[in-house]
Parts: C-alpha cells; sequence; structure tokens
C-alpha cells in the first residue's frame, strides 16, 4: 500500500499460505483462496446491494434531471465568498451522505461552482470546501449507507450502528476543525463578486467557437460556450470507451503525477433505454476499491456545453422528484433517529436499518423510472439495477479477497475458510498474536487509539478509501480488549484514517483528481492545502474521542 499498488495478490498469497502452513495441504491451501473470497462475499452482499441500489436510484433521477434542479436552489444564497464556501461544504456534504461523494462532485462542479467562483470564492478554497466536506466528512461516517461501518463492524465483530455512531460524531470533528482551518488559511485570497473572476477562471479551459452560448450562471454575464476538446492519448478504449479533455490549466492540473490534462472517460452509449454506466473512471482516480468517479462526471461535462438536459421534456415531474427526493430520504433518516432516541417508533438498527434504506431506495427508483417513461419502466429499471450491480463491484470488488484474508484470522470464520470440518477447533490468528504480543503494547489508550489511526492512513495510501478497513477492524477487535479501548471506538478511528486518506483528500492519486479537475486547480496544491487542517482535525478527533467514549 505504501507503494501505491494494489493489495488483492499479496492478500490472496497470503491467505494460501496461512492456510497451507496451518493445515499442511496444499489442496486445502488452494481450496481457501476460493473459501476466503466466499465468506466475505457472503458476509458483505448485503453493502453490495445497497451500493446498486442507491446508484440505481441514481440513474433514473439522472434520466429525469432531478440531480440537477436539487442543487440549483443553493446558487441563490452565494452572495460573497465567504458565505459560497459554507454553502458548498454544506450542499456537498448533503448529497455525499446520501449518494457518497461520486454524484457530489460533478454537481457541484457544474451547477454550484461556477456560481461560487463569481462570488469572489477562490478555486483552490472551492476545492477545499468540496474534498473536505463530501469525500472525507460524509464518507469517512457513511451514516446512511452504512458500507465503510459495515465493513469495520464486521471485521472487528461489533454492531454496525456502534460503528457508525462513533464514526458520525468523529467524522463532525474533524471536518468542522478542517473546515475551519481551511478557511481561516483561504479567506484572505477572497474577493468581491465579480461576474469577471468567472470568465478568469472560464479563461484556464481549452475553448473553441461555437455558434450558440449557453444560459449564464449570473444574470446579465454572456459565457463563451466551453466545447470539450478529445483527450490527446487514449482517445477510444477497447470497450468502446471515449476520452474528453476536462482542463488544460497548465502543469499539476488533473493528473497523478502533478502534470498534464485531467480526462473522465465517457462509456459508450447503451442501447434499450437504461441509464448511464455507474462504473467509469476520472483521471487517474479510477482505482479499484474506494469510491470511484462514475459516468455522472461525464454526464455533467457533457451539459456544460449546452443543449437539451435531462428532464427539459418533462420540467413538472422533474421538479416534483427534486422535491421528493430530499424529503424522503430527510424523513428516513428522522425516523431512524426517532427510534434511538425516543420510544414513539421501534429502533431501526444494524441489518434491519440497511433493509429499510434498501427499500425505501427502490419504491423511490421504481417511482421515478415510471415517472419519466411509464411505458419503458420496466426495462429503464432493469437497467438501473444492472449499471447499479456493475458500480457495485467496480467499486468494492477488490475488497473481498482483501477481506477474505482477514476474515482467515478470524476464528468465527477460519475453519470454514480452511475446512476443518464440523468439531475442529478454529484457530484465530489475529486475537492470538495479540495475546502474545500483548506485554509489548503500551499501556496507554492513546498510543493505541493513534496506532490504529496511523495504520489507517497508512493503508489508504494506495487510493482506496475501503480496502484497508478489514484490517483496521480486525486490529480494533483485538486489540480493543487488552488496552481496555471500546473496540467500535478503535474500529471508527481507523475507519477516519483509512477514509480521510484514501478517499480523496490527503493524496493526490485517488479520487481527489476530480474535484482538482472540476475546480482548474493543480490536485498536488491542493493536497498540501488540506493536510493540515485534515491532519489537525484527526488529531482532535481521535483525542476526543478517547476521552468521550
Amino acid at each position: 500500500m505504501i507503494a501505491r499498488k494494489n493489495v488483492v495478490i499479496p492478500a490472496i498469497a497470503a491467505t494460501f499460505l496461512t492456510a497451507w502452513t496451518f493445515t499442511g495441504s496444499f489442496v486445502k491451501g488452494l481450496e481457501s483462496i476460493f473459501n476466503a473470497s466466499l465468506t466475505s462475499a457472503s458476509e458483505l452482499f448485503n453493502i453490495f446491494l445497497i451500493i446498486a441500489l442507491v446508484t440505481a436510484l441514481l440513474g433514473a433521477l439522472r434520466a429525469l434531471g432531478a440531480d440537477r434542479r436539487m442543487v440549483e436552489p443553493f446558487r441563490l444564497v452565494m452572495r460573497s465568498g465567504h458565505s459560497a464556501f459554507w454553502v458548498l461544504a454544506f450542499v456537498t456534504y448533503a448529497i455525499s451522505l446520501f449518494f457518497w461523494p461520486t454524484p457530489a462532485v460533478p454537481l457541484m462542479g457544474a451547477i454550484l461552482l461556477p456560481a461560487a467562483i463569481a462570488a469572489g470564492l477562490p478555486p483552490i478554497a472551492a476545492a477545499l470546501a468540496i474534498a473536505v466536506a463530501g469525500q472525507g466528512m460524509a464518507l469517512s461516517s457513511d451514516y446512511v449507507i452504512q458500507v465503510a461501518p459495515g465493513l469495520s463492524a464486521k471485521a472487528a465483530n461489533v454492531g454496525t450502528d456502534a460503528v457508525a455512531d462513533k464514526a458520525m460524531v468523529l467524522s463532525l470533528i474533524t471536518g468542522g476543525v478542517a473546515l475551519f482551518l481551511g478557511y481561516l488559511m483561504t479567506r484572505s485570497q477572497y474577493r468581491e463578486p465579480d461576474a469577471l473572476l468567472l470568465e478568469r477562471w472560464e479563461a484556464g479551459e481549452t475553448e473553441a467557437a461555437a455558434p450558440a452560448t449557453r444560459r449564464s450562471l449570473i444574470p446579465g454575464l454572456p459565457l463563451r460556450r466551453r466545447v470539450l476538446q478529445p483527450a490527446p492519448a487514449a482517445a477510444t478504449t477497447a470497450e468502446g470507451e471515449t476520452s474528453v479533455a476536462v482542463l488544460d490549466s497548465g502543469p499539476g492540473a488533473g493528473s497523478g503525477s502533478g502534470t498534464g490534462t485531467g480526462s473522465v472517460t465517457v462509456p459508450a452509449p447503451r442501447t434499450g433505454g437504461g441509464g448511464a454506466s455507474g462504473g467509469t473512471r476520472s483521471g487517474a482516480a479510477g482505482r479499484s476499491g474506494g469510491e470511484p468517479s462514475d459516468a455522472m462526471a461525464a454526464a455533467a461535462l457533457r451539459s456544460l456545453n449546452g443543449g437539451d438536459q435531462p428532464g427539459d421534456d418533462c420540467p413538472k415531474r422533474s421538479k416534483a422528484f427534486a422535491a421528493i427526493i430530499p424529503l424522503a430520504l430527510v424523513g428516513l433518516v428522522g425516523y431512524m433517529l426517532l427510534g434511538k432516541f425516543t420510544d414513539a417508533v421501534p429502533e431501526v438498527v444494524g441489518g434491519d436499518a440497511a433493509a429499510l434504506v434498501g427499500g425505501v431506495t427502490v419504491a423511490l427508483l421504481l417511482a421515478a423510472a415510471v415517472a419519466r417513461d411509464a411505458g419503458n419502466a420496466l426495462q429503464a429499471c432493469a437497467d438501473h439495477i444492472v449499471d447499479g450491480l456493475v458500480f457495485a463491484v467496480r467499486a468494492m470488488g477488490v475488497v473481498i479477497p482483501i477481506a477474505g484474508f482477514f476474515f482467515i484470522g478470524n476464528a468465527d470464520f477460519a475453519g470454514k475458510i480452511m475446512s476443518l470440518g464440523d468439531g475442529a477447533k478454529a484457530p484465530g490468528f489475529l486475537f492470538e498474536s495479540v495475546t502474545h504480543l500483548e506485554g509489548a503494547i503500551p499501556d496507554s489508550r492513546y498510543v493505541v487509539g493513534f496506532g490504529v489511526l496511523i495504520i489507517g492512513m497508512i493503508t489508504g495510501l494506495d487510493g482506496s478509501g475501503f480496502a484497508g478497513l478489514p484490517l483496521t477492524g480486525s486490529l480494533a477487535g483485538t486489540l480493543g480488549p487488552t488496552s481496555g479501548v471500546d473496540p467500535s471506538l478503535l474500529a471508527a478511528i481507523g475507519q477516519m484514517g483509512c477514509v480521510w486518506s484514501g478517499g480523496g483528500v490527503l493524496i493526490a492519486w485517488s479520487s481527489l483528481l476530480a474535484v482538482a479537475g472540476f475546480a482548474r486547480v493543480p490536485v498536488m496544491d491542493l493536497v498540501r492545502r488540506s493536510f493540515v487542517p485534515v491532519v489537525a482535525g484527526l488529531v482532535v478527533a481521535t483525542v476526543a474521542g478517547l476521552i468521550i467514549y
């Protein structure tokens, strides 16, 4: 992970060697490779299904144009750079909390970011607000979809709700500190609102003459139509995908190495009336695992070129669902919180909470598909669900063999993975390792807490925010009892380190590339600006968590 390489092959090799060494059978070692992945897939499939259903709902909303309409009203409150910073952070956080940052970044880049720039917000400050709020605060807690808490809790053998609650508190502390420090560090660059700021910002992008102009986001300001030029290399992939240039802003922008032109991969049009494919990549950020960018980015980029946008042929239904979806999701969270803190309704936790989120998502998906085109709703729903499943596998599939390796260290799964048979005592490799090293572990909850945080940050260096969660969760489950720290708290701390590092805030070769590309700033500059606020936030959150819990 430190070398920024994928760890699937080492995880598979380690699974094989562990089983072979313990059983003494080469054949059982080979069998364990399959059994480990099968066990982890069966344990994590509910998480995959939630991701698929939420992505399918996004496809239906995109076809209606409701995704775009949900954020348009927030442009009206951007009266200055200061208000624009906090509005960008709030809207990005709200969307990312329910849908992950995948759709939030292109929506912000296409709709709110130009208005924020014209209001006087520097592009680097806008990018920092989007990255911290979306790929940091929202993704690190993942409180609604609960993919990250589910992975951490499963590995730590604790309740998902316990990890999710603590992760929410830690993420709010980390994000609040990071946003406040980021605001203080950039406020000297804020300027008075001026439409010329938007023109200058757009001048950094490749432009070409066009016979028509699009409506300006700022009244009275005519805008040139931006035409996205084909990327200079790999214009068409073997799968029929096409790369288009996002920006041309000089060295350092939108490239994993710090130079070159960013691009997004636009999938070839599919037949059958389905939604856009959910598994595309943004620049070099399309890594396996974590939270990659999808075709939403391409759709948002295409909308910048003018022309008809989704939902223009059914504006009333589009506007209706732009209101219905947020209200339904806020109502869902309100219901869950009502059950948690009162006796008015039954408490919904764990698998029941995931089932409720999935059921509501499917109901909204069906309603949106029927509203868009009742005659083609059956086929459209099927296509959206297929796209969602494809996206889920591309986004999370890498976690399966990695989690399988860490599951073999858990006594609850080791016997099944290594085919030990009924009645055989399964080893608990991780727990036994910690037991042997118990005397060497410092008797300090702060040393253990920060140790798990650092390990989580290291595992995120491969550009994947979720791949290290099985490791940090397993460590939390084994170190917690010996150190006197709640294992769910340690799992949440490790989750903070994994996601804030690899989810797209602290490293340039992650989905942070998409944020930098839309803001048209060098990605390495964004990393440098984010480092101190985010690390300070993680330190404060870890200390606060160890004190509170």
